[in-house]
């Protein structure tokens, strides 16, 4: 069955909550899953975050320092409480969903990261995401320098410098410092939705492809990619109207782009059947 992708409740709560001037990351996470999982209750799955907090929040003096802090996350989070990244199925989709990442305690980098700043939030340590190519990252600025965390690695904590050499041993590409810069939650679900993208389309999941590339859009509705993305999908599944809207919107604001011949020739067909079906 194909996903009205106008008459989703999930897609409609996705929507309202991204139009807030500050995201709410966890709720915009579970709202995602929502498509998914739509008897899903995000504030089921948002108590339990506050309740890791509070766990972390026991752990705490006081007067507690940013160190102490770090240190009560990881205890919490990982060595006692069990969440790791998930290395025997990592593309396993559940591992992209909040609320599958609570209930299993298996993640990817991703999830794991929006977790624990999402928990770090709650007991007054504000951290920011790094969209470091290939391994999302989470980063504390004490003032002085910038500290690393990788929740997927347990909470193992790194200097830049250390960064940059993790990364030169496992890529070709050439560093660049701007690989560590802060990352907004608009990037950050975008990143989240672009490794689902990834796993249904290469799983031929024309279907679940269709609607991630939707909540992308509506992330960034001038993505000409996934405009098109979404257009050559919609016509795959038979959805005429739909594929025809958004490939005519890409040609008219890409009338040069590479594969423009391709996508008039596509049109031309689907206009065809239209014309068969009437």
């Amino acid at each position: 069955m194909l996903p009205d992708l106008t008459e989703s409740p999930s897609r409609a709560h996705f929507a309202s909550v991204i139009r807030r001037s500050d995201i709410p990351l966890a709720e915009a996470a579970l709202a995602v899953a929502e498509e998914e999982y739509p008897r899903l209750d995000p504030a089921r799955y948002l108590a339990r975050i506050d309740e890791l907090a509070a766990d972390v929040a026991g752990r705490l003096a006081a007067r507690r320092s940013s160190a102490a802090t770090l240190r009560a996350l990881r205890k919490a989070l990982f060595e006692e409480g069990g969440f790791r990244g998930n290395e025997s199925a990592y593309y396993d989709p559940r591992n992209s969903f909040l609320n599958e990442v609570l209930d299993r305690k298996l993640g990817i980098p991703i999830t794991l990261s929006i977790l624990y700043m999402e928990v770090a939030s709650r007991v007054g340590l504000e951290l920011r995401g790094v969209g470091l190519p290939g391994h999302f990252l989470v980063k504390y600025d004490t003032g002085r320098r910038e500290l690393f965390v990788d929740p997927y690695h347990g909470g193992e904590i790194f200097s830049a410098e250390e960064c940059e050499a993790r990364y030169r041993a496992h890529h070709r590409d050439d560093w660049n410092p701007r690989f560590l810069d802060a990352v907004g939650s608009r990037q950050i679900l975008a990143r989240m939705l672009h490794n689902l993208k990834r796993i249904y389309v290469e799983a031929g999941d024309d279907v679940r492809a269709l609607w991630v590339i939707d909540r992308l859009l509506l992330l960034s509705p001038g993505d000409l990619a996934e405009r098109r993305d979404r257009g050559l999908l919609a016509a795959r599944l038979g959805v005429i109207g739909a594929a025809r809207q958004d490939l005519s919107a890409y040609l008219e604001r890409a009338p040069s782009a590479g594969d423009a011949s391709e996508i008039q020739a596509l049109l031309t067909q689907l206009e065809h059947r239209k014309t068969f079906l009437n």
